[in-house]
């Protein structure tokens, strides 16, 4: 891949973990703000009756949750990729660990609860985004735009598919992924996993693209308030103004961070301290999901979808979690799934934080 795979990173956006290791912050505390979002849109259900601006808020938040855990694992699968020219034994690598996601996706839809599982389809995508960064910067930048393109005329063209909502095990489940699940789409994601590629070959830092990327986010989010505020076109998923709502939400979302993690003096000591809980819940983001995916299993199969708000429910979900992660990070140090996914792949991580 040469030198345009290189990372140009100013040291306020890098740490050391807990084995003493240098880390990109940034990935790690959009992957954390990807697992809070998921936690508040998941938790919404506790509280049915809310004002209309805390739904909008957690509608958006849902929104941005899959395609910014696409561009995090185009990131990290960008980063794997510049440590070394391993082909083979990273894409078996790779293929093991979205295998796992699937294998867990699918007994987590098992469950009973009450939320939509992505894991399936980040699966799915890292098996085909992963080798597709192989390809040099051009061919990634086509490949992303002809999807972006594409993505909006094939879900339609899906949906008329009467015979593929009653086809077979494994097609449907595939077929769902790929491109016929209401929720999540490797046609959708893709384009968010690509970029988030060009975006660790670029380099995460303050520059000329940061900016453009700054005008591009609100812009592609105006378009699909207009569109919605005047009623011209009611957004569905998958379809181009759902797509820019989705861009809008996770451009802005990075170039916050970005412009956090690369600030100086006073401001980058707080916002170091700010981002703490994120990077904590970021390098468990796996961990907690699953957990509290079956938290509400259990609630849900006991009680059903509550009616009135239940802010227990809320509280675990939300603040506990994200408690738990910081906890978990702080004293233990890997996740337990993640450390399965790393023993799994070859990639072990010590479970227990060195002392």
């Amino acid at each position: 891949m040469g030198r345009e795979a290189e990372v140009d990173v100013k040291p306020a956006a890098t740490s050391a973990t807990w084995d003493g290791a240098a880390r990109l912050v940034i990935p790690d505390v959009l992957r954390g703000v990807a697992i809070v979002a998921m936690l508040v849109a998941h938790a919404s259900a506790f509280v049915p009756v809310k004002p209309a601006a805390a739904g909008f808020l957690t509608g958006n938040l849902s929104e941005m949750a899959s395609p910014l855990f696409a561009l995090v694992m185009g990131m990290s699968a960008q980063l794997v990729w510049n440590r070394g020219p391993r082909v083979p034994v990273t894409l078996l690598q790779q293929t093991i660990r979205g295998l796992f996601l699937i294998a867990l996706g699918v007994w987590m839809a098992s469950w009973g609860s009450w939320v939509a599982i992505v894991l399936g389809h980040l699966g799915v995508l890292l098996i085909v985004g992963a080798p597709l960064l192989l390809a040099r910067t051009p061919w990634v930048i086509g490949v992303a735009a002809v999807v972006l393109v594409v993505g909006d005329p094939l879900v339609r063209l899906a949906r008329g598919w009467a015979w593929a909502y009653t086809a077979p095990s494994p097609l449907h489940d595939l077929l769902d992924w790929v491109i016929m699940s209401p929720n999540y789409r490797l046609v959708n994601l893709l384009p968010f996993f690509l970029v988030g590629g060009l975006m660790i070959r670029h380099g995460l830092r303050r520059d000329r693209l940061l900016a453009v990327i700054a005008c591009l986010a609100p812009s592609a989010y105006a378009v699909w308030g207009i569109t919605e505020y005047l009623d011209l076109l009611r957004a569905q998923s998958g379809d181009y103004t759902d797509t820019l709502r989705d861009v809008g939400l996770v451009l802005a979302t990075y170039v916050v961070v970005v412009l956090a993690a690369t600030a100086r003096g006073g401001a980058g000591r707080l916002w170091s301290t700010v981002f703490v809980p994120f990077v904590a819940c970021g390098q468990v983001a796996l961990s907690l999901y699953l957990l509290h995916v079956g938290l509400i299993a259990l609630w849900n199969n006991a009680y059903g979808r509550p009616l009135e708000n239940v802010w227990l429910g809320w509280l675990v979900i939300v603040p506990g979690m994200v408690l738990i992660g910081w906890l978990w990070w702080r004293f233990v140090g890997t996740g337990p799934v993640e450390w399965v996914m790393g023993w799994i792949t070859g990639r072990r991580k010590p479970l227990l934080r060195s002392r």
